[in-house]
Parts: C-alpha cells; structure tokens; sequence
C-alpha cells in the first residue's frame, strides 16, 4: 500500500485534473487518490492529491484561498471567456487603439474585493444534474446564478500591444470558487472590447506552492508530503498523550483541552497525525481520525 500523505502535482497543459490522477494511481500503486480543486484542460499548474488518508485532508483544503498568473487577451471575447472557442464579440480597432493602461487598472480596481461574479457558462457546476460545459458544448444556453467572490489583489504585470489585441499579464489572488475567466470576460466587457483568457497557470492552493511540485514525467521521484507535515500546513498542531490517541480512535472527546477558536491537528507521541480536531465549548471532538496511522 502506498503511504499516505499529499502529493503536489505542476499540472502541464491538456491534461486533465482525471488525467493526472489515473496516472499518480498507477505511479504509486494504489486506487484511494483524490485531488483538491480541477483544472481545465487549458490551465497549467499546482493540483494538490491525497493519497491513501491523504484524500481525507484534502477537504479542508477544497476552500482554501488561490493563486493564479494569466494571460488576459483584450480585443475579442469567446463562447468559453478562453482561447478554446469561437469568437462572438470583436472590438472596434480605434476603441483598442484608444484604450490606455490606466483605464485597463481603474475596471481591474472595481473587480478587487468583495465582488459578485456570473461564473463561466463552460465550467464544471451542474445545472439540472448535467456539467455547464456539456450543455454549452451541444448548444444549449446556460444562465447560471451569480456568487459572492473575493479577490484579495488583481495585479496587472505587464501589458503588450498587438495587431487587433491587447495582452495583459495579471497575477489575482481569490477565494476558492472564483473564475479569472469570468474576470477576463467582465474585465473586457467593462472596457468594452470584449476579453478572455489564453493562459492560466495555478501557483498556490492555500500555503502550498507550485515550486514544491512534482512533474507528471518524474513520477518515480514523487514527493510525498507525509501526514502531519501536510496538517501543520492547514492548522495550528497539538501534542497529545497516548491516553488521549486511545480517546480519540474510540470516539471519545479530550475534556477541557480546547483553548482557541477553530480546528487543530493532534499529533501522537510517535510524531503521527492522530486526527483534525474542534471545539465543542471547552473539549475538543475530532471531526476526522486517522486510525490507519495509529494501527499502522
């Protein structure tokens, strides 16, 4: 059996999220691998997988704040607000010729903070127990509900002009659930030249970097985050004695040792991750054990 813990994939383009985990199963021998957040086709970059337990951490990190560099291409807007589809919408020459950098930073400003985003109609919400992109990709239009996001910095790195275009390099920093194709659309359409996404790279899931990743043709070097290395990533860690290892895989609270707000791991005296832990007034009640650690 394969040892459990996370695994940091650099995701290369035209692969997808399934793609790469059929092939880490196979790496590693076992079937129990799961990842943490897709990545279109088109996308490059970091895609977290558990491994064995691992896949039990990976709902904790499913929410977690991301990192994204892009390129946004002003000029033409697409069916799927990226470079994999027809164009529906080309700007007028003069009105891109015209359009200045610091028009291009004040929309990217107004689409900083807390805002409301339509998502992508080619994306992976269901609607009526169907995907979006299958329903858009057999010709069906789709009206999906907005959302509250959080974009926590839209950068604006550089900018190139084109023949009929206008490339810009952004790095955005957002909420799990944000679409930056759904900022490069509402981004062109606030400028009114239309836009959309030609390359879309992930670079950190939480406090996970991209730099730490494994690429998917060295396999047989892959690094294994072991369990409570991972743990230490998402929660604050407390030391627990064997008395409460033995509470804690039979169901039991660990009375009167809650003393912060929200979740923690436990670690064993032997240095394993024990289980993910939250208060429940002054105990803590585990909400995930890893008994497979304990047993071994």
């Amino acid at each position: 059996m394969a040892s459990p813990g996370l695994v940091l994939i650099d995701k290369p383009t035209d692969w997808t999220s399934h793609d790469v985990v059929a092939k880490v199963r196979k790496a590693l021998g076992t079937k129990k691998v799961g990842h943490a957040g897709t990545l279109d086709p088109l996308a490059t970059g970091l895609l977290v997988l558990g491994i064995e337990s691992g896949t039990k951490l990976l709902t904790f990190l499913v929410g977690a704040d991301k990192t994204y560099e892009a390129t946004i291409r002003l000029g033409q807007a697409t069916v799927s607000d990226d470079s994999q589809s027809e164009t529906i919408f080309t700007a007028d020459p003069e009105t891109l010729a015209n359009l200045s950098e610091k028009e291009i930073l004040d929309e990217i400003s107004k689409l900083t903070g807390v805002i409301s985003q339509t998502p992508s109609s080619v994306s992976a919400i269901k609607v009526d127990g169907k995907r979006a992109y299958d329903l858009v990709r057999s010709g069906e239009t789709v009206d999906l509900k907005k959302r509250e996001v959080t974009v926590t910095s839209f950068e604006l790195q550089s900018l190139m002009r084109g023949e009929g275009f206008i490339d810009i390099a952004v790095k955005v920093n957002c909420s799990s659930g944000t679409y930056i194709r759904a900022l490069a659309r509402d981004l062109g359409a606030a400028l009114s030249v239309g836009g959309h996404i030609t390359a879309l790279r992930r670079t950190k899931v939480g406090h996970f970097d991209v730099s730490l990743a494994s690429k998917i043709d060295q396999l047989e070097n892959i690094k294994l985050i072991d369990l409570i290395d991972a743990a230490k990533e998402l929660f604050p860690v407390i030391e627990l004695g064997d008395s409460e290892v033995t509470d804690l895989v039979h169901g039991k609270r660990l009375l009167g040792r809650a003393s912060a707000d929200g979740l923690v791991a436990g670690r064993s005296p032997e240095g394993d991750l024990v289980a993910v832990l939250e208060p429940a007034n002054k105990d803590l009640k585990s909400v995930v054990v890893f008994q497979g650690v304990i047993n071994g």
